[in-house]
């Protein structure tokens, strides 16, 4: 096959590779950084032109054109597998639909449920001397999205880092439909999360608890970076790394000499991960990097997986948490804000790694728009309160005021365990609500 001829043969402008979707046909964009940003606003163009084409975007960077473009949904239809903050305004606007997913199950959704998709559109590397696009910082379920769609199209970026599997990190000229050249923009970066005192405090206790040759999940935001930033200044020893996400924290703790992934049982000497979101400094570690390997999120997510290696540890943010242990981290009330992500996934799998833990991180309170400080340890969840977490799977939960271990206690036990950790304005007030609630006898 002549790669250059068939790339001449399916390259497109992108209003030509919009015009082969049609009303009534599902649209699925890639994941995180995959996202087709030029096709994405050029399709917006269409708005009036099309009816019901319905849009699938997981961790869509910014804002949906063709969500923006059309706020009353006559022509498109916005649906997220897990919100941004960009999702979460457009939700409250009723511009965006919530799609649940527990995570390391993506790819089963096409592959069991019969999820069909008329358009794949996603950006990629620009085609290799072997006629491969390189799905770059996002594989997530990328390749199952393709195998369920009838036409294809890629988005090439010369920013994309070309990033090395594993499996599945790829998709070659011979099932592409059609493919469209850039104006190769920067990719997507995100800002140094604002570390606060509270932060610090919760990381120290959870870096307490790391040990040589534990293998790292860092969620997002503030507290995994405060964490990453203690580690990088530690004497911690011979990390490895198998996430879902790849952040810049990683990097930092690489730089340190604290990760070499040499105590790995599984992927010896590699950093695992399904997609990367962070900084240049980031994107440029990952490309052409031999020492990283990119899968798709069965098999970074699969249980068993993560428990394979020694010393897992699980780090993770939560919202809420209620006196029986239930942690909410995806919705305040009926407000969706994010998604259940691979954080029943980390903390189920951690747990059973052999010396594994999971930490569920939260402030123990929070101060509302109008000067009102609420505790984020509640007697029971808010109503409409998306459960994330049974109170089953909760391993250690750490606030500023401490640390505790749920695992085989009691209701009262864990009740006043919680409450040992809450802010101290409350806790008379969160043992009279367990009184009264039957938890203490």
């Amino acid at each position: 096959m002549d790669f250059g001829r068939a790339y001449d043969n399916r390259l497109m402008t992108p209003s030509d590779a919009v015009e082969m979707i049609s009303s009534g046909d599902w649209v699925d964009y890639g994941c995180f950084l995959a996202t087709p940003i030029t096709l994405d606003r050029e399709l917006a163009k269409r708005v009036g032109k099309v009816e019901d084409v319905k849009i699938r975007a997981l961790g869509f960077p910014g804002l949906a054109a063709v969500a923006k473009a059309d706020p009353e949904g006559k022509s498109f239809s916005y649906n997220s597998w897990h919100f941004t903050g960009a999702d979460r305004k457009l939700h409250d606007q009723k511009c965006c639909n919530y799609i649940p997913l527990l995570y390391h199950e993506g790819p089963g959704y096409y592959e069991k449920n019969d999820i069909n998709t008329d358009v794949m559109l996603l950006r990629t590397t620009p085609m290799d001397s072997k006629g491969f696009f390189n799905f770059g910082v996002s594989n997530s379920f990328t390749r199952a999205q393709i195998a369920a769609a009838r036409k294809v199209i890629v988005e090439v970026n010369e920013n994309m880092p070309y990033c090395y599997g594993g499996n599945e990190e790829q998709i070659h000229i011979s099932e592409v439909d059609g493919v469209v050249e850039s104006d190769h923009e920067e990719l997507f970066s995100m800002a140094d999360p604002v570390i606060s005192d509270v932060d610090e405090q919760i990381a120290e206790l959870v870096v307490s608890q790391i040990e040589n040759g534990s293998c790292l999940q860092l969620g997002i935001g503030a507290m995994p970076n405060a964490i990453g930033k203690l580690i990088s200044n530690s004497n911690l020893r011979d990390l490895g790394v198998h996430t879902e996400m790849l952040c810049d924290s990683y990097v930092d703790i690489y730089e340190s000499g604290c990760i070499s992934n040499r105590n790995k049982r599984q992927d010896y000497g590699k950093f695992v991960y399904t997609f990367a979101l962070g900084s240049k400094k980031l994107y440029d570690f990952l490309d052409c990097n031999p020492s990283c390997s990119s899968y798709p999120v069965n098999y970074t997510n699969h249980l068993n997986n993560i428990a394979a290696n020694d010393k897992a540890i699980a780090i993770n943010n939560a919202l809420e948490i209620d006196l029986f242990g239930q942690v909410s981290s995806e919705s305040c009330g009926t407000r969706h804000i994010s998604g259940t992500g691979g954080q029943l996934d980390y903390t189920y799998g951690c747990y059973h790694s052999r010396g594994g833990k999971a930490f569920i991180c939260l402030a123990s309170s929070v101060v509302d728009k109008e000067g009102n400080r609420k505790s984020r340890i509640r007697p029971f969840l808010e109503p409409g309160t998306i459960t994330t977490l049974p109170r089953v799977m909760v391993n250690y939960v750490v606030t500023e005021y401490g640390m505790v271990n749920l695992k085989g206690k009691s209701t009262w036990e864990r009740a006043k365990a919680l409450i040992s950790i809450a802010h101290p304005d409350f806790r008379e007030e969160l043992l009279e609500h367990a009184k009264r609630m039957n938890i203490k006898m």
